[in-house]
């Protein structure tokens, strides 16, 4: 059986944003974390608001996860997946790498 998502590499995922292509993004760092710096234009998804996706986001669209280093967001991507996702993805490195790598692509909240 071939996994609910894919995994994603940064390079790529710069390279999505620069060409403003329709991806939504999630991170599922805690609530402070992501306060403190987060890739821009990613949105906060915790238990509390992941209704709120599921009724905002179409089904379609491509939708990446980012959590501290790419484990974690493996298990929400599959989860994801489950709810009718078909285009999911798991940021390899997570948020830590991306930080690393392009520190000047951080929003702060």
């Amino acid at each position: 059986m071939t996994p609910a998502f894919s995994h994603l590499d940064i390079d790529t995922l710069e390279r999505w944003l620069d060409d403003h292509s329709e991806v939504t993004l999630v991170d599922i760092r805690d609530p402070q974390s992501f306060a403190q710096g987060h890739i821009p234009g990613s949105r906060h998804l915790d238990n509390d608001s992941a209704t709120g996706l599921l009724e905002q986001v179409p089904r379609q669209r491509p939708l990446v996860v980012v959590c501290y280093h790419g484990h974690s967001s493996q298990q929400a991507a599959t989860w994801l997946a489950s709810q009718g996702y078909t285009d999911v993805y798991s940021l390899d490195g997570g948020f830590t790498t991306w930080q690393h790598r392009l520190p000047s692509r951080v929003a702060v909240t």
